[in-house]
């Protein structure tokens, strides 16, 4: 049920917020993607870890590029 709540709010980030801010991830896919992907896929503790792991790389001094969820 978390998890679920989660995955709506990424997706009301998604909707809303993401769109005032355009390629701004240096990542495919998208930070919020791969975070509700990580935590459809890998339940919510480790999705969560994931998905925050991924956030914290997302800035200036990381390459960026394709990074799946596996």
């Amino acid at each position: 049920m978390i998890r679920y709540t989660f995955i709506l709010m990424i997706r009301i980030y998604q909707k809303f917020i993401s769109p005032l801010f355009p390629g701004c991830c240096r990542f495919q896919p998208t930070c919020s993607s791969y975070f509700i992907e990580a935590l459809q896929r890998k339940g919510l503790f480790k999705g969560f870890c994931l998905g925050c792991y991924r956030i914290l790389r997302c800035n200036p001094f990381c390459e960026g590029g394709y990074d799946p969820v596996d």
